[in-house]
């Protein structure tokens, strides 16, 4: 990584990730000014370099970025809100986990104070952080992106979706559903799997395949979507909501919950009743762009 050392950096918020952002901050070279209110938690960042902020004015002044993980942004607000005039000319880098919405009144709330503010999240664990496993969300006006990208490499691979600061929240629940969606897939076909006496490790293999081959469709539909143009060039839907059919009747016969799989297939059954069974798959997007009424 090619991240300066002589850029001061402040972090703020030093619970497992807070520690874990300012420790690669640390072993980059940074000049890291750190504060939690529970300061026990800062002592080894000390014992290896950090500074301890006695206050939260303090650690804004220290330099002009400051990374702020807390618990949410209520939090923020509380924190900041006291050091209204620390904030002007500052790069505010908010990395605790909310929402689109809370996002974008973040920014506008750091831009009255006179603040550039940039959002973030954090798709990693702490202890992945610092190394390129380490996928940091910024999203943003680019002037105060690029301003930091070299010290904010210290973190992980760095990456920068665009001005509207609400984009790295969603970026973060959609991968959300990615993962939740690939596990419960897995565990449906395991719990198939063991009624027959397959082991979930035996089965893991052939799941991270399929899952593999499924991954290398996406550009492809994706382009259907962007377009709104779904030929069936691999198969109908109407054919895929046979093959649901009979994933629901053999989970049925062998006593495996049905709830995944039915829903797989009330989604496909609405779309295919609005004159949709012709076209590919990719064709749901339709059910999944509206709310569902009650």
């Amino acid at each position: 990584m090619n991240s300066r050392t002589d850029t001061p950096v402040t972090v703020i918020g030093l619970g497992l990730m807070g520690r874990a952002l300012a420790g690669a901050f640390l072993r980059a070279g940074h000049p890291t000014t750190v504060w939690n209110r529970t300061t026990s938690k800062a002592d080894q960042l000390v014992a290896e370099g950090a500074r301890l902020a006695p206050t939260v004015a303090d650690a804004l002044g220290a330099g002009s970025l400051t990374i702020i993980c807390v618990t949410d942004y209520q939090a923020v607000y509380e924190l900041l809100g006291a050091s209204d005039g620390e904030l002007d000319g500052k790069t505010l880098i908010n990395l605790t986990s909310g929402d689109s919405t809370q996002a974008r009144e973040a920014a506008q709330w750091a831009g009255q104070r006179g603040a550039h503010y940039l959002d973030g999240a954090i798709m990693a664990i702490p202890s992945a952080i610092g190394t390129a496993e380490a996928v940091i969300l910024h999203s943003g006006p680019r002037p105060d992106f690029e301003a930091h990208r070299s010290t904010l490499d210290a973190l992980g691979t760095v990456t920068y979706l665009g001005a509207d600061q609400g984009l790295a929240s969603l970026y973060d629940v959609a991968g959300l559903a990615m993962m939740w969606s690939v596990l419960n897939a897995w565990l449906q076909g395991t719990a198939l799997l063991r009624t027959a006496g397959v082991d979930a490790a035996t089965y893991a293999p052939f799941a991270r395949q399929i899952a593999a081959t499924v991954a290398e469709w996406l550009p492809g539909y994706a382009e259907q979507i962007d377009s709104g143009s779904f030929p069936a060039e691999v198969s109908a839907l109407e054919t895929d909501a046979r093959a649901m059919a009979h994933l629901i009747e053999e989970s049925e016969t062998v006593g495996v919950n049905t709830e995944l799989p039915k829903l797989f297939k009330s989604m496909a059954d609405r779309s295919i009743a609005a004159g949709h069974g012709g076209e590919q798959y990719p064709v749901l997007i339709e059910e999944f762009s509206r709310p569902r009424k009650n």
